[in-house]
């Protein structure tokens, strides 16, 4: 099992965003440091969009994500409704 992970910045703007991630990936852990919110998922972690609108209750397009993006760890598979982060097999 590998480990894939994203950290965003700790802000108003991300709050939602970490919360859809939350929801969408329940094995997900979600490490809270001052500056940063680091969350590890086991093997892949998915980000939808859909699910991102609805905590914040406007559209949102996924790439306003790169705005707080601090880094990234996976391959990563991006269209239109989803970000997933993986490792190949």
């Amino acid at each position: 099992m590998s480990t894939v992970f994203i950290a965003l910045q700790a802000n108003e703007e991300t709050r939602p965003i970490i919360e859809a991630i939350e929801i969408d990936n329940p094995l997900a852990v979600v490490n809270r440091q001052p500056a940063m919110v680091k969350i590890d998922a086991p093997n892949r972690l998915v980000i939808r969009k859909e699910t991102i609108e609805e905590q914040i209750g406007r559209e949102f397009d996924l790439q306003e994500l790169h705005i707080n993006l601090i880094t990234l760890g996976g391959n990563v598979t991006e269209d239109e409704d989803s970000l997933t982060l993986s490792w190949a097999e």
